[in-house]
């Protein structure tokens, strides 16, 4: 199975001026297609430095996709790097100016001279038309190595990828693997605890099972690899079964479920209607819990009270106070429903900026297995 690696050009993401979202889609996109994707690097506008790393990534990998660079200023060295990378002289492709000519003037201009460097290839390439944008990609190939250049501009690269990279890379490689991915959140177990209970199932080889812990979250990531999405879906069915069943309420959802909608969902079938209060958080109750009540600089004293006073004033089933503090790295929490008054009190052992986070997913999760729980 061919492998494949990603090199993003650009200094601004380096000094992180912007945030990198091309690396993910393409590996998203890569993963679909059965690809083994073995590493991803970035590099700023350098000539030197990108032509190093595409060296390197040759001398292992049989893709490589480089984002990024392809503008027509002095500072887009990408042209010129996979061309030096490869051995080779650029030159200047005509079709590829008059495409450049005819984007441009969609917009009733004249290109500028700069925009002549759009046009320059490594010699030898193969052309690809970006019918969204003024800068043409190319694919350079060897022996062994496919280098793929694409745009940075996310909508362009996007275009380009699944109009013409992907169709290119399915003809040359006979690809016929895909690759599926489940992901299953869980809350209310740490990752040692988790990894203790499913040890066993993170050392097969195909589907592969591995873990991502978050603040308050982890994840238990399933991914098969097969010759038919119903192929893969099978393998990792299984796996799946085996994962909750070890595991039990501890997870709480798959792929885009999230925990505030899931607590939400469980309240609702319970019949609770609901109001939060809290502390110290800075709205990040709010900005899950829709009816939420900020209070400023109160201690967890102040907030029970509050908490008891915002579910009777607002004739609700249910109140939740979240307090926490990112000097004492604790939390304090209480829980009103139709069967009483409860409060949880934890410390937190990770770094002072996500005590925040943690308390609230903890205080979600408490949300959510408390609705649950038989009457």
């Amino acid at each position: 199975m061919p492998s494949a690696e990603i090199i993003t050009i650009g200094t601004e993401i380096l000094l992180g001026e912007i945030v990198d979202t091309n690396t993910r889609y393409i590996a998203l996109a890569l993963r679909d297609l059965g690809l083994d994707l073995f590493r991803t690097v970035t590099i700023g506008d350098n000539i030197e430095r990108i032509a190093a790393a595409i060296r390197e990534s040759m001398q292992r990998t049989d893709i490589i996709i480089t984002t990024g660079g392809l503008g027509p200023t002095v500072d887009d060295p990408t042209r010129e790097a996979v061309a030096k990378a490869a051995g080779l002289e650029t030159e200047f492709s005509e079709e590829l100016w008059q495409q450049v000519i005819e984007t441009i003037s969609r917009y009733g201009r004249k290109p500028s001279e700069n925009q002549r460097r759009q046009a320059v290839i490594p010699k030898g390439a193969i052309p690809v038309k970006n019918p969204v944008g003024t800068a043409p990609a190319f694919i350079v190939e060897t022996s062994r190595t496919a280098i793929i250049s694409l745009p940075g501009v996310p909508n362009e690269m996007e275009h380009i990828l699944h109009e013409s990279v992907i169709p290119y890379l399915q003809k040359r490689y006979d690809l016929r693997h895909v690759i599926k991915v489940r992901v299953l959140h869980c809350a209310g177990l740490g990752e040692g605890t988790i990894d203790e209970k499913i040890g066993d199932l993170e050392t097969l080889a195909n589907p592969t099972v591995g873990l991502a812990a978050h603040t308050g979250v982890v994840d238990v990531r399933i991914a098969a690899k097969a010759e038919s999405e119903g192929a893969a879906a099978a393998l990792i069915a299984g796996i799946e079964r085996d994962v909750r069943q070890r595991l039990g309420n501890a997870v709480f959802g798959a792929d885009d479920d999230r925990l505030e909608t899931v607590a939400l969902d469980a309240a609702a079938r319970r019949g609770w209607t609901l109001v939060g209060v809290e502390s110290g958080l800075k709205g990040m109750l709010a900005e899950r819990l829709p009816r939420t009540i900020s209070l400023a600089d109160a201690d967890f004293a102040g907030l029970l009270e509050a908490a008891r006073s915002a579910r009777a004033d607002s004739k609700v089933d249910v109140a939740i106070g979240v307090w926490a503090s990112e000097e004492q790295r604790a939390a304090e929490m209480v829980l009103i429903t139709p069967r009483g008054e409860k409060t949880h009190r934890i410390t937190y052992g990770g770094p002072h900026r996500s005590v925040r986070r943690w308390a609230v997913n903890l205080a979600l999760n408490w949300l959510r297995t408390s609705a649950q729980e038989s009457p």
